[in-house]
């Protein structure tokens, strides 16, 4: 019999106590042991999968948001473990990704029939140690956005709450010199957003950066955004949109691409960028990450992964 830990994240916008109970049901319908603990503290969830490792489980299973999964994935990583994921928060980029169901009952469900996949992560290290993120890291205009959209929107509206926000901050957008080293060669490029990808899709599923950005590749990409303003915001969202389509990048010298194991973001003039890391805040510029290959296992159904053939991309 299959024995899982079920963490849950009661902050988390859809956790709620009959969510979870349907949850577990599913679980032990499909022949599994399920525990279930609950966070409650920062650190908790990390802690928990860590616990995990010696007490014997055989998958552990996260209930709530991306900052929780990378959490969770954190005490994980290296294992032989599978991370499950219930997405339960407001963006949950990750289970986008991986295109797991939006519905508590449902995403059980396909834990179930899932099979194991090995995901690479992106390692940060900060002030207080080191950490992770699946999907992408950033600073500029995405890390202002996340750290100016309150918590209780967050729960009210969903996605609204960071399109209304989002909305507020576009007249102040403005470009800065950054230096962005790939691999030990130095860029400099003025930028609003520098984003590091290691999923391709930053709004799934509609906004992705390459059909050749996947999470499995032992890569990092990277994308730099010049906009100053609404209209020129505007403008550069439409080469987003384009180069994905294309699959590389263009000519517009808004959007600038490169691909790499270990990258570092500076900021060149003026004060210190805020930096996220999968949603959450972690500090200022600047920050240096690299590619950690396959150390993450996930439940997931890779016949539901959209993956488009890789693209040959050089290394910047």
């Amino acid at each position: 019999m299959t024995r899982a830990l079920l963490i849950t994240n009661p902050a988390a916008a859809r956790t709620a106590a009959r969510a979870v109970r349907a949850v577990v049901e599913t679980l032990r319908g499909g022949g599994w042991s399920v525990e279930v603990r609950a966070t409650t503290r920062s650190g908790d969830a990390r802690r928990f999968a860590e616990d995990a490792r010696q007490g014997g489980f055989d998958v552990v299973v996260c209930y709530g948001g991306d900052g929780t999964a990378m959490q969770v994935a954190a005490g994980l990583l290296g294992s032989d473990i599978p991370l499950g994921i219930v997405p339960g928060g407001t963006g949950n980029l990750l289970a986008g990704n991986l295109r797991l169901p939006r519905s508590p009952v449902a995403a059980a469900r396909a834990m179930l029939a899932g099979r194991t996949m090995a995901l690479d992560v992106g390692a940060v290290e900060r002030a207080d140690g080191v950490h992770y993120f699946a999907v992408a890291c950033g600073t500029g205009f995405d890390a202002e956005l996340m750290a100016r959209t309150a918590p209780a929107d967050k729960r009210r509206w969903k996605m609204g709450a960071y399109v209304v926000r989002a909305i507020s901050l576009l007249p102040t957008l403005t470009s800065v010199p950054h230096r962005v080293t790939v691999d030990g060669r130095a860029h400099e490029v003025s930028a609003a957003m520098v984003l590091v990808a290691n999923c391709g899709e930053i709004v799934p599923p509609w906004l992705r950066l390459h059909a050749d950005v996947v999470p499995d590749d032992g890569w990092l990409d990277v994308m730099a955004v010049r906009a100053d303003g609404v209209l020129d915001s505007v403008g550069a969202l439409w080469e987003v949109l384009r180069a994905s389509a294309r699959g590389a990048g263009g000519a517009d010298p808004r959007v600038w691409f490169a691909r790499g194991r270990c990258l570092k973001v500076e900021v060149l003039e003026g004060a210190p960028r805020p930096v996220q890391l999968d949603g959450e805040s972690a500090g200022e510029t600047p920050f240096e990450t690299q590619v950690l290959p396959g150390v993450l296992r996930v439940l997931a159904d890779p016949a539901a992964l959209r993956r488009a053939p890789m693209v040959a991309r050089q290394p910047a």
